[in-house]
């Protein structure tokens, strides 16, 4: 894999990135360790974290990523000048009360945020300082609509952006960005930038797979007209573009032992979860098998090779799940089947959104 430069930046990453927030819950620290070393011995050089992982979110273990991640990299000298680090301060943390009480997302909470980070990490600059989801109400993480009277944001984009200005500025951060963003936030953030000399947002984390395209219904061009890159997470859909839900049928209890999505009741409330999703990602799954194609590697190869993702953020519990994922790259996906996977979407649309 060769790297590409990040618009409006000097960071070069990979166009697969390694996700973590199985580190500390599904994976211990010894085979989280064993799945860095072999990510860095694949050629990956980006790696992203957040300060609330791992997942599910839970006092006991809040943290407990970027703490393993520091650990690992004690115990490396020189392999933190090698990689590109990204993780994530909390949005308003609404039903996390262990997270500044569940509260919003001020000025002095983004400092002391990245000052823990910087800790656990065992590092003295983050490459890339993303908000992990926005203060303000959002369509996300199952729900559909923008709703005013839900409205509960209490700090102001400036503030925020002028809060990330100060690390970037300290030298404590490099570039910063969003995640589980709209049109508008990206706009905004991007505005203000321009208007106030702040620092511009480089990157979006979104979640983007075959059951939930909807970065294409308006942020592609947003993003694309603005300079600002797609990093695309849930590529496997929280497993279902895997196949192995397929023959059990249930993304609940039912579902396969140790997979994510049978223990996480809150994901299965949201869009992973729901029938509909489980639904479209068998119709996927086949039309993968019927190309000579395991599911997982159409999935990926969707996401490696859209226009609009910059690098695709991969989550694994294993080593051999890591080799599976990165094998998928260089899989071309003929005409015929992305004419067949657009007509699916024509007719399902998005049903994990």
């Amino acid at each position: 894999m060769k790297t590409l430069q990040l618009p409006h930046t000097d960071l070069h990453v990979t166009p697969i990135c390694l996700g973590t927030m199985t580190f500390g819950e599904q994976v211990n620290e010894a085979d989280s360790h064993a799945i860095l070393d072999h990510s860095l011995a694949r050629g990956v050089n980006f790696i992203d974290t957040a300060e609330m992982y791992s997942v599910p979110a839970k006092a006991e273990t809040f943290g407990a990523t970027e703490t393993i991640m520091g650990r690992w990299f004690a115990k490396h000298p020189g392999a933190r000048e090698k990689l590109v680090l990204a993780t994530k301060v909390a949005g308003a943390a609404r039903g996390m009360p262990w997270v500044r009480e569940g509260k919003g997302l001020t000025a002095q909470d983004i400092a002391a945020s990245c000052e823990d980070s910087l800790r656990r990490l065992q590092t003295d600059v983050i490459d890339l300082y993303q908000i992990h989801w926005p203060e303000r109400h959002v369509p996300a993480f199952g729900n559909m609509y923008y709703d005013p009277a839900k409205e509960t944001s209490t700090t102001s984009l400036h503030e925020q952006l002028e809060a990330l200005g100060k690390l970037v500025k300290a030298g404590k951060v490099r570039y910063i960005g969003l995640s589980n963003e709209t049109p508008y936030g990206v706009h905004e953030f991007v505005r203000l930038a321009e208007q106030h000399g702040l620092p511009r947002v480089a990157t979006v984390q979104n979640a983007y797979c075959l059951i939930n395209r909807t970065w294409e219904n308006g942020l592609d061009e947003t993003c694309h007209r603005l300079g600002v890159s797609l990093l695309a997470y849930s590529p496997l859909a929280f497993g279902l573009l895997t196949g192995k839900y397929d023959a059990s049928g249930h993304t609940g209890p039912g579902a396969p032992v140790g997979a994510r999505i049978a223990t996480y009741e809150s994901v299965r409330k949201q869009r992973w979860g729901r029938e509909e999703a489980l639904m479209a990602s068998r119709r996927y799954n086949q039309l993968a098998r019927d190309h000579g194609m395991t599911p997982t590697q159409m999935a990926l190869a969707f996401c490696y090779t859209k226009w609009q993702v910059a690098s695709t953020i991969i989550g694994v519990t294993s080593v051999a799940q890591l080799d599976e994922d990165l094998n998928a790259w260089g899989t071309t996906l003929s005409p015929e089947v992305l004419a067949q996977i657009d007509a699916i979407r024509w007719e399902i649309r998005d049903p994990a959104i």
